[in-house]
């Protein structure tokens, strides 16, 4: 029998990450990321069920996940990142039946919708999104070393489950002790036989209206929890640095996946867990199963903006939950708007005057202060405020006449490259409305004749379209806002 990894109390060989440290859930600690390759990160994270639209709750941990990857990205990493994505399970059988389709086709709609919402939040793409019904070879493969190796039992209607108490060390990242489990809601006690109550399914055997698939171990279904282990595996191997997923989601998937994993292969499964905690609304914790959710489509058919909603679901540290609002929609959206303003300013900056000697010294003190706290276990609320200071005092500046005009486009590339990792500046070729090219003309020739009351009257229309005008110095300046900014 294999014996149990003590799997997260030491670093994996290879070089440290540069200063970087995370907060490990199985350990407990802070601690240096030290990639198992030397420059390479390889992370993997729970991705959606597909079933139907993922709720707000849902895109928290998964906007987490993004700030993560463009942050190592941004430091000079290389990081590999798989997103798996469950199109089978009890919810997509029971909702392919009621809808009179296939499973697949349920999926592959609910997926569209789940790439759809990711773009509008300007999520990364994973460089691999594996599909559950598209990796049942490795999954039967490794159920079946699971059996051979005595961690696993089949049952008489073909069922396999793991053997919880053929692996001590099961319980660690909960810290939960294995022996006080019982039957509830945390722990399924499906309608499949077993030997113990505490045993987690690996196979499902076959049933009448339920998908089945040929394999290795007979014929049946995978159960959740090993789609993850399989999938990280063939892409990642059978260790690799860092596992994201909703805190919701330590206790029993990721119990399960490391007890899986690591009798399988005799190696530690993961070097870093990362959990992000609850989006809340109404004070509880936002899931389908209550109803108390909020979907990105329905907010930005509603007129919110997908950069503010984007700012409110990364804005406060991951392992802190967030109470979600209309006053907490409102501030994100007031934070973007004071970034679109001095974009806008900047890009129409004009001051004729040497460039100002310490500007080099401002950006470096922002940029280090940026830099520290995303170190430190990804501390986003402080790296903003590091942005927001350098807004204060840009802002400054541009009153005061102090800034160059090459300052502002040195400025402005430095907040484009910071965005990077953040990524809720406008767009640098931010396109306008169709009509609005017009509008902003005839409102600059109405200025120039001093024609005030044609002004303010395109300034109105221009509002109409989502276009802020504002008249400066530098004159006529426009961005945009709204609910697709």
């Amino acid at each position: 029998m294999t014996l149990p990894l003590a799997s997260g109390t030491a670093s994996p060989p290879g070089a440290e990450a540069p200063s970087i440290r995370l907060t490990d859930t199985l350990s407990g600690q802070t601690r240096p990321l030290v990639p198992l390759e030397p420059g390479h990160v390889r992370i993997y994270s729970c991705g959606p069920t597909v079933y139907g639209p993922a709720h707000i709750g849902n895109f928290r941990s998964f906007l987490f996940a993004d700030l993560l990857v463009r942050y190592l990205r941004w430091r000079g990493l290389r990081v590999t990142w798989v997103m798996n994505v469950t199109d089978v399970d009890d919810k997509i059988i029971r909702g392919a039946a009621e809808a009179g389709t296939t499973i697949e086709a349920l999926a592959d709609r609910w997926l569209e919708r789940f790439t759809e919402d990711a773009d509008a939040l300007r999520m990364t793409r994973p460089d691999i999104l594996p599909r559950a019904t598209r990796h049942i070879e490795p999954m039967a493969t490794l159920v079946r070393t699971l059996l051979e190796r005595g961690h696993a039992y089949r049952t008489e209607d073909g069922s396999i489950f793991f053997r919880i108490a053929s692996w001590p060390a099961y319980g660690a990242l909960a810290r939960i002790d294995p022996d006080q489990l019982r039957v509830g809601e945390r722990v399924e006690a499906d309608e499949y036989g077993k030997g113990d109550v505490r045993d987690f399914a690996r196979w499902k055997g076959p049933k009448p209206g339920e998908p089945v698939w040929e394999s290795e171990i007979g014929p049946g279904r995978p159960g959740w929890h090993v789609e993850c282990s399989a999938m990280s595996m063939q892409y990642l191997g059978a260790s690799f640095d860092i596992h994201t997923g909703g805190v919701d989601l330590i206790f029993p998937h990721h119990e399960d996946e490391i007890a899986q994993s690591e009798a399988a292969t005799g190696q530690r499964f993961v070097g870093t867990w990362l959990h992000c905690a609850h989006l809340r609304l109404g004070g509880a914790k936002m899931a389908k199963s209550t109803g108390n959710i909020h979907r990105v489509v329905e907010l930005l058919d509603a007129g919110v903006s997908a950069r503010a909603l984007r700012y409110a679901l990364l804005a406060v540290h991951y392992r802190q939950a967030i109470d979600y609002t209309d006053a907490s929609l409102t501030a994100a959206g007031a934070a973007v708007a004071r970034l679109d303003a001095l974009v806008a300013a900047l890009e129409a900056y004009a001051e004729d005057r040497p460039d100002a000697a310490d500007l080099s010294g401002l950006l470096h003190a922002a940029r280090t202060d940026f830099v520290a706290a995303l170190d430190d276990d990804l501390n986003i609320s402080a790296a903003l405020a590091a942005v927001f200071e350098l807004v204060r005092e840009v802002n400054r500046r541009i009153a005061d006449r102090g800034l160059s005009t090459g300052d502002a486009t040195t400025i402005l590339d430095f907040l484009r490259d910071l965005d990077r990792v953040l990524a809720i500046l406008p767009d640098a070729t931010e396109s306008l409305p169709a009509g609005a090219h017009a509008l902003l003309d005839a409102r600059e020739a109405a200025r120039m004749s001093r024609d005030w009351a044609a002004s303010d009257r395109l300034r109105d229309e221009l509002a109409t379209l989502g276009v802020a005008v504002e008249d400066t110095r530098d004159g006529q300046r426009w961005r945009i806002v709204g609910g697709g900014a």
